[in-house]
């Protein structure tokens, strides 16, 4: 596509096709053996003929190595877990058992307060009615001379 153009290629122009030529090596060179590379040194070049009769040259580059797999522990995790929710839940009913220790307490604290507070009240509710009155010797009762006419009281 030509850019000035938003149609097809003129036909005027000459189109010219370009075919690769085949570079023939001179002699067939076999891959050499790949040397031992120390750490941070540049490896060889390499050069390999290809069954077709091309050449690659190029650096020898060893094959990657996987990394190894970690070591499992000699625990699960999961076993890790379930043991630290068991440890968890038992501080949780210790501190259940407590709470519910407190509340008992405190309910018999209240307990004996209402009765204490029960009996102090009942004992000045006797020494109120049973207590020393001004009459010595027994209860007098006044009794008046009552007349009733038509279901009306005159004292």
């Amino acid at each position: 596509m030509y850019p000035e153009h938003s149609g097809p290629a003129p036909a005027e122009q000459a189109v010219t096709a370009y075919q690769p030529t085949p570079i023939h090596p001179p002699a067939v060179i076999h891959p050499a053996p790949p040397a031992p590379v120390q750490p941070g040194t540049v490896p060889a070049v390499a050069s390999i003929v290809l069954p077709d009769g091309r050449v690659v040259t190029g650096y020898a580059i060893s094959p990657m190595q996987p990394e190894p797999l970690a070591a499992k522990p000699a625990v699960s995790r999961a076993a890790v877990n379930v043991a630290l929710g068991g440890v968890g839940f038992l501080a949780v009913c210790g501190g259940l058992l407590l709470l519910t220790s407190f509340i008992a307490a405190l309910t018999a604290f209240i307990t004996q307060l209402i009765t204490l507070a029960a009996v102090i009240f009942g004992g000045w509710v006797a020494v109120q009615i049973f207590g020393a009155s001004s009459h010595h010797g027994g209860t007098t009762v006044h009794i008046r001379k009552a007349i009733f006419k038509r279901n009306h009281f005159h004292g």
